[in-house]
Formats: C-alpha cells, structure tokens, sequence
C-alpha cells in the first residue's frame, strides 16, 4: 500500500470515546464503605435488629430505601425507615467523617479528566446536604460543581435515577457518558440507562462481582497509571 493511501485509510477512521464522566463517590473517591456500614448497624441496634456486618456491608452503594428492608428482611414502616435513616446520617457523620480519606490519586486522576476536557458530574446517591462534606473530605469539591444526589432521583441505585439526573446535569446522551463506580448496583443503574461503566475495586468488591463493566481498576491511582490505555482515551475503529 502506498503511502498516500495509508494515510487516506487512517483519515477514513472514526474516532469513538467519552466526553463524559460520571462519578460514583463512597468506595470509589473515598474510603468510606467500612464506615457507611457501621452506622447503618448502629442504627439498625437502636431499633432492635442484629444483623451481621458482611451482610450490610454488601450493600453499601444501595439508597436507604432498598438497604433497610433487604438488611432486614422484611418491609419497614416509612417513619420508621426515616428514623433508622437519620439515625445512621448521625453516627457516620459525628463519628466517622473526619477519619474518611482518599483513594490515592483520586485529586489527581480528577485533575486529568479536567485537563482533557471532560466533563464531570458526580452521581451519587448521598443526600444533598452531605455530599459536599463528603467531597470536601475526599479533597475534590472544588473539581466537581455538578452533582447528582439523592434529592434528584425517586428511585436509588441500582434504579436508574440518579444516573439519568447527572445526563441531564451536562446534556450528554447515554452514549457520550461513562460511569465510574465500585459497586454492582453502580453497574446495574448505568445499564439501565444506557451508560457504560469503569468499575474500580477499592470498594470492596471482587472482579467477578463487577460483571458488566468494561473495565476493572484497583483504584483511582491504577487507572491513572493506565490512563493512556484505558477506555479513557478514543479509539480509532475502521468505518
């Protein structure tokens, strides 16, 4: 082939990739998993129900409305579950919030999505009024000014929601968008609508938990070592 045509062949290709990002927070920018866990088992204590930690602790990444009834096994009053609800706000944030810290790199790994033009939203399903000292804890609030919270959504992960809130938050079509998170109800909200998803181990979750992704980190500090291989950068594919 001669020369010409190589690079007529190469000018023929399409560029694909994300413009995108939306940003799952506890287990994927923070370290707060453990924590979430332990005040969800305080306040299920007050209100007489022993479960086991392994138990709630998969389903950290749940709203409050889907976690008390399956930590519980059976259905919950609605004033009740707002009790246990506030109850667990209370102890993770007297308790446990100025102990959370980073995921390595996650300052930085933001700081290279901003720095290739990517827009970033968060999409999380943390009440409004405590995201952003959950951000600031995690040294990132000034880098995310769009947010998804639960006060956006009807339905918490892994319901579509909150997922579709942040689209709307940056008007980018399902396609544009990619969702990185750490859990499978992450996954399973980014499917529903039509996102695809990063999925990131920090959180506690195995690989083979993480089915569907289209790729699997250790954390925020592994995909930026890999940044320049990762689904992060376009991908030139034949016509």
């Amino acid at each position: 082939m001669e020369d010409t045509d190589v690079q007529l062949t190469r000018a023929s290709r399409r560029i694909r990739g994300f413009t995108g990002v939306l940003l799952d927070v506890d287990g994927t920018l923070i370290d707060s998993n453990d924590a979430h866990t332990s005040a969800w088992l305080e306040a299920l204590r007050e209100h007489g129900c022993t479960v086991p930690f392994e138990r709630v602790r998969r389903m950290i990444g749940m709203g409050g409305d889907k976690l008390l009834p399956a930590a519980r096994e059976s259905t919950w009053k609605a004033s009740s579950a707002r009790r246990s609800t506030r109850a667990a706000s209370a102890f993770f944030w007297d308790a446990n919030l100025p102990t959370l810290r980073p995921f390595p790199c996650t300052r930085a790994l933001l700081e290279r999505l901003r720095g290739d033009n990517f827009r970033l939203v968060v999409a999380s399903s943390a009440q409004s009024e405590e995201l952003e000292p959950l951000l600031e804890q995690a040294g990132v609030a000034d880098l995310l000014a769009a947010r998804a919270d639960a006060d956006d959504a009807d339905r918490s992960k892994p319901d579509p929601d909150i997922v579709h809130a942040a689209l709307v938050r940056t008007g980018l079509a399902p396609h544009q968008a990619v969702l990185i998170g750490d859990t499978p109800y992450d996954i399973a909200a980014a499917m529903k609508a039509r996102v695809a998803t990063i999925a990131v181990r920090c959180g506690g979750w195995r690989a083979d938990a993480l089915q569907g992704a289209i790729r699997v980190y250790d954390d925020p500090a592994d995909l930026l070592a890999q940044y320049d291989f990762s689904p992060m950068v376009p991908q030139a594919e034949p016509d």
